[in-house]
């Protein structure tokens, strides 16, 4: 495998952070969830306005992953009112820690995770938290093997179906 660089993201990098979203997305519920609802959520939450606006937040922050020239993977973290839910000033969210399918195994997550921990001790956070589907056992195990914890449930809608998300976090103080 060819080094792996990790690169703050900008507006120049929108159809990047779409496409990797669309993809990574589409492999990891696509089998679990109707081709209607999955097509209903990639357009919405990809949409080039929604993602723009994203990208324009200073509470947002996008990273993504190259494998020589090729996106592999991004990382979104949340910061105050940006956050999905706590909006707690001492916290960071991991919002999406998203990697191709063919990249699955390799540490990319792992190298996208430690850029969300390393921005977390940078701002002076007290803990990490994100949401995780609970039959995303690929993605809960990853994080219980880097310390976080369930503390809560919340309901993740994906059309009309209602999923449980495992709230999880991770006390860094």
């Amino acid at each position: 495998m060819t080094s792996i660089t990790i690169k703050k993201a900008s507006i120049e990098d929108l159809e990047t952070i779409q496409n990797i979203g669309r993809e990574t997305f589409y492999e990891t519920f696509a089998e679990h969830n109707s081709e209607e609802q999955i097509q209903q959520y990639l357009t919405e939450s990809f949409a080039s306005e929604k993602v723009i606006n994203e990208l324009n937040d200073p509470d947002s922050q996008f990273f993504i992953a190259y494998e020589a020239e090729d996106p592999i993977g991004y990382l979104k973290v949340n910061s105050g009112k940006a956050q999905t839910e706590l909006q707690d000033e001492t916290s960071l969210e991991i919002e999406r820690i998203y990697v191709k399918s063919s990249h699955h195994g390799k540490k990319i997550g792992q190298l996208l995770y430690d850029k969300a921990l390393e921005i977390a001790l940078q701002e002076k956070k007290k803990y990490l938290w994100l949401g995780v589907w609970e039959e995303n056992l690929r993605a809960v195990n990853f994080y219980k093997k880097n310390g976080f914890i369930e503390f809560a449930q919340h309901i993740f809608r994906l059309g009309n179906d209602e999923q449980t998300d495992l709230m999880m976090k991770k006390v860094l103080a």
